[in-house]
């Protein structure tokens, strides 16, 4: 997969010292490969000063069609930190929209966008649908309503409740004391008012998915998902994860198949979108915490003189 121009290599090495494999080594004074699997991280060919490299099969630019793209790449400590914070800070579940609708090409682009997370060993084994209209996100909802129907009639049943407790653990009567007063009523807007609890009037959804073998699937649509999330408000779009769904998928057949989502992939995120009815005007706080600190390298080295003492 890699293939490197002699007339231009300098033989600086820089891209021995990058690669994760050790597939490339100095060999004459020129960078060579050596046999092994590439796993296509692109490494070698973002470090290298001439040019002299080139990944087979990795596409340089993502095609976006509402940003202009840049290949420099943004060195560390060249961007504004404040920035960044500022914008992570800024983006807020959105849970009110207007009803203009969403551009697909602006879906696509953030579907590109989401690509350029990292994942496990490069696998990058996410995958995504988007459902473009209103009318599609409805869809959605009424099969999500549809699940949590089933559920509730089940949850409320206190037969269901105690065989589930025998044989499945709590988890149905946990369900029914947190959430079934919650959904029932959310259940009774959505049938009777038309009142959205769960999309909140998104006129567009992106899912994301990961291939089951992948090494860490989950982690990687969940990146794939933040970047989404962010660059969604960086381009003038509301944004909210409707965890509901994910869980209502992952048990319904039926809504996988609507979905059009393979057997050998799992729904990991689904994202509500849409153009904002609201605007903050500052960031909002967040709890504390206090991250535990740990010295490990230190200790070792006290118990590994203890030892040396006896």
């Amino acid at each position: 997969m890699v293939v490197i121009d002699t007339e231009k290599c300098n033989g600086c090495g820089l891209c021995t010292t990058v690669c994760p494999h050790r597939l490339l080594q100095i060999q004459d004074d020129l960078a060579g490969t050596v046999d092994g699997d590439c796993m296509g991280c692109g490494h070698c060919q973002a470090v290298c000063p001439t040019g002299a490299i080139e990944v087979e099969g990795l596409a340089g630019a993502l095609g976006l069609q509402r940003l202009t793209e840049s290949f420099q790449a943004i060195q560390p400590g060249e961007y504004d930190g404040s920035d960044l914070v500022r914008l992570m800070r800024s983006r807020r579940s959105c849970r009110s929209y207007t009803a203009e609708k969403v551009e697909l090409a602006l879906l696509e682009d953030l579907v590109r966008i989401g690509t350029t997370a990292p994942s496990g060993t490069n696998s990058q084994s996410w995958n995504f649908v988007i459902l473009p209209e209103r009318a599609d996100v409805e869809v959605l909802g009424d099969l999500t309503a549809d699940f949590f129907r089933q559920l509730n009639n089940q949850a409320k049943n206190p037969l269901y409740r105690f065989l589930a407790r025998l044989f499945a653990g709590d988890a149905l009567g946990n369900y029914y004391r947190s959430h079934y007063a919650s959904v029932a009523e959310a259940l009774r807007e959505w049938d009777e008012m038309g009142i959205d609890r769960l999309f909140h009037g998104a006129t567009a959804a992106i899912l994301v998915t990961g291939k089951r073998a992948a090494s860490c699937p989950g982690e990687d649509a969940l990146l794939a998902s933040q970047n989404i999330l962010l660059a969604a408000h960086a381009m003038g779009l509301g944004s909210c994860l409707i965890g509901y769904v994910v869980e209502a998928m992952r048990r319904s057949g039926r809504m996988r198949q609507m979905m059009a989502i393979p057997a050998d992939e799992e729904i990991y995120s689904v994202i509500g979108l849409g153009y904002p009815a609201i605007r903050y005007r500052q960031v909002a706080g967040r709890r504390p915490v206090r991250p535990r600190v740990l010295h490990l390298g230190s200790t070792q080295s006290a118990a590994a003189k203890g030892e040396s003492g006896r």
